[in-house]
């Protein structure tokens, strides 16, 4: 079985999983519910529970106590991008190829469909005490449940994307801030991931510990090859080029020429960039000041050393069927176009 034939098998096993707690469309909430399944089933990579699933594995899980947790972290990645959607955030009509929940239901039936797909992963996260069949059982479902809330909270996911909204606002940005937003908006989730699998699996506190700083380390990768993509004027994204330019945000390859300017150029090209949200030709210059001065290529640079980074830390265990297929996955975030 080949990489995009086993990455097709435990995607649709994810789906299926995912499923299985999704709440039907009947009532008088008829509308939320309906609002909410239409956000998660608008498709996407399923990555975080394919990791946490493989990860679950790499450390001898078994039963299906897992499962419960594999669909409570995709809904809250999916309530996450309800919310991002909205006008008082990204504003973003289209994803995936289909216009966002707010578009279709509008923005206040978006927001109570986050609100519901986040209170409706801990409903589901909990049911993993149900399946526990002794007292260690019921330490780790706890333990995972904390890692969950952390990790989605305002010390993971909702701290990166208010400093994000904060940098947007202040129309700058400093590799350290944007390094905290990766590491948080993107990241977190991505640990919350690899390490929920092997905490409900029996690992060591120290392998739960490896397992977070791989996972850090990948996350940002992944989101590093995010901010590339936008530039990529080829890449089929699902939306238009240079997205996050034209709402004014900064991301790596822009801040990797940045850096390497002096202060006139800095200047000159940060003032094309206040112009990106109404000026169309702004953003056609600040695109090839980023492809002259090979900003695409140093932020890949820099991708590929947060990769390897998180990929050392998984390789020091022992050769499986469960490793190589966790570490083909890790490859993936340096190889998607979208």
């Amino acid at each position: 079985m080949n990489f995009k034939e086993m990455l097709d098998e435990k995607t649709r096993y994810a789906e299926a999983v995912l499923k299985k707690y999704l709440p039907a469309g009947e009532g008088f909430q008829k509308k939320v519910l309906e609002a909410m399944n239409y956000s998660v089933t608008a498709g996407g990579k399923r990555l975080r529970p394919v990791l946490m699933k493989e990860s679950f594995l790499l450390f001898g899980g078994k039963g299906e106590i897992i499962e419960p947790f594999m669909a409570a972290l995709e809904m809250i990645h999916n309530y996450s991008l309800v919310h991002d959607d909205l006008p008082a955030m990204d504003n973003d009509e289209y994803r995936r190829g289909r216009e966002t929940t707010w578009k279709v239901y509008g923005d206040g039936m978006a927001v109570l469909a986050g609100d519901g797909l986040l209170n409706l992963a801990y409903e589901t996260a909990a049911l993993a005490f149900d399946m526990a069949g002794n007292m260690e059982d019921i330490k780790r479902a706890a333990h995972a449940l904390k890692i969950l809330g952390k990790k989605a909270g305002v010390y993971g996911m909702i701290g990166g994307q208010t400093a994000d909204l904060k940098a947007e606002a202040d129309g700058q940005i400093s590799g350290e801030r944007l390094l905290f937003i990766h590491e948080n908006k993107t990241a977190a989730l991505i640990q919350a991931a690899m390490t929920i699998g092997p905490v409900l699996a029996g690992a060591k506190e120290e392998e739960v510990s490896a397992m977070e700083r791989a996972a850090a380390n990948i996350g940002i990768a992944f989101q590093i090859q995010d901010d590339i993509l936008d530039y990529r004027r080829t890449a089929d994204t699902g939306k238009p080029s240079n997205n996050d330019l034209r709402k004014g945000k900064i991301t790596l390859p822009l801040i990797e020429i940045l850096e390497r300017c002096d202060e006139a150029e800095r200047s000159r090209i940060m003032e094309l960039v206040r112009r990106c949200r109404d000026d169309q030709s702004a953003v056609d210059a600040v695109q090839a000041e980023v492809d002259a001065r090979g900003g695409e290529r140093l932020a890949a640079v820099t991708m590929r050393r947060y990769l390897e980074r998180g990929m050392h830390y998984l390789s020091e265990y022992a050769e499986s069927d469960c490793l190589s297929a966790l570490l083909d996955l890790c490859a993936y975030v340096t190889e998607r176009n979208r």
